[in-house]
């Protein structure tokens, strides 16, 4: 599963204003600037965003956007179904996108890819944005993690 630029760039923006205590709204110039998100796509996204319910946003000069609901309401799993649509890494295990194949009757690897499905799709349903903002950055170190198969490629 590989998240598109549409759910990348809208996680960056909500995180952004999760962040924002006083409930203050952000500009989309500041919105972009903050997120290095170019600022047209960035407008298209947060309608988006605000005709699903969960941005708010005032026009003018002082205005932006700020979330319609409380940080701890809204899950990564919403946005990324928002936006991508579905989860799954082939066709033959999605809900959304089924396509049926020729090996469903005795492929073996497809349980695998079924379980990493499920596994991110509960995992992206539980990550609030409260909880990705409270959340330390990964380190390099985490990334080039030498324990996994073979180390590379993954």
């Amino acid at each position: 599963m590989k998240l598109s630029k549409k759910s990348d760039y809208a996680l960056r923006a909500l995180c952004s204003l999760a962040q924002e205590k006083d409930g203050q709204p952000l500009s989309i110039r500041l919105l972009a600037e903050r997120n290095d998100v170019p600022k047209r796509f960035l407008e298209q996204i947060m309608l988006e965003l605000k005709a699903t319910g969960f941005v708010l946003s005032t026009p003018g000069r002082v205005g932006g956007f700020w979330l319609a609901r409380p940080a701890d309401q809204i899950s990564m799993g919403q946005i990324v179904r928002l936006f991508d649509k579905l989860l799954a890494p082939i066709p033959c295990v999605s809900q959304q996108a089924y396509e049926p194949c020729t090996q469903e009757g005795h492929c073996r690897f497809r349980r695998v890819l079924l379980e990493i499905r499920n596994y991110t799709a509960r995992r992206m349903e539980l990550a609030t944005l409260a909880q990705l903002i409270a959340s330390v950055p990964v380190s390099s170190q985490e990334v080039e993690d030498g324990s996994l198969v073979d180390g590379g490629g993954i």
